[in-house]
């Protein structure tokens, strides 16, 4: 195993419960077994894999999410004080490029926040994803999404 990525996950880890402990010196008398027994869980659960976060592609994916958050709730808002639904719902079939693993599962994550999608079913290389309306042309932000993920986690699509 990778003794950086190791250190980098404790860090992450550790830096988590700075934040959840609001910054409390006191707090890490647990706060030292709660990260080392995170640390082993995680390692156990998703070990480290051969690529690597790219910090420099984070804050473009962070924009990119925020953005599309926004989006989202603005519409959901829009569309529930229509005096009558009008929608269009459907069930796409998308292909990904994305391996599996984080990078599907970040993908999944970020669809459920787009503007009126829900990722359903992931099938092999085929993502089944509930629209809205199939007039809001998701295709586009599904594949910004999927590049954006590829470029934070070094993949190839």
């Amino acid at each position: 195993m990778n003794p950086r990525a190791v250190l980098q996950r404790g860090l992450a880890l550790a830096g988590l419960w700075w934040v959840l402990a609001e910054g409390r010196a006191d707090s890490w008398g647990v706060g030292v077994v709660c990260v080392l027994l995170a640390l082993i869980a995680s390692l156990w659960l998703s070990p480290p894999g051969p690529g690597r976060v790219s910090f420099g592609a984070l804050p473009r994916y962070a924009g990119f999410f925020l953005i599309q958050s926004a989006s989202s709730g603005a519409l959901v808002a829009r569309l529930a004080l229509r005096p009558r639904l009008d929608l269009a719902p459907t069930i796409l079939e998308i292909p990904t490029g994305l391996p599996p693993g984080p990078a599907r599962v970040l993908l999944i994550c970020t669809l459920s926040l787009l503007p009126g999608t829900l990722a359903v079913r992931l099938e092999g290389d085929l993502l089944r994803v509930h629209v809205l309306d199939t007039r809001l042309h998701v295709e586009a932000e599904i594949d910004a999404a999927q590049r954006h993920i590829a470029r934070v986690l070094r993949v190839a699509t």
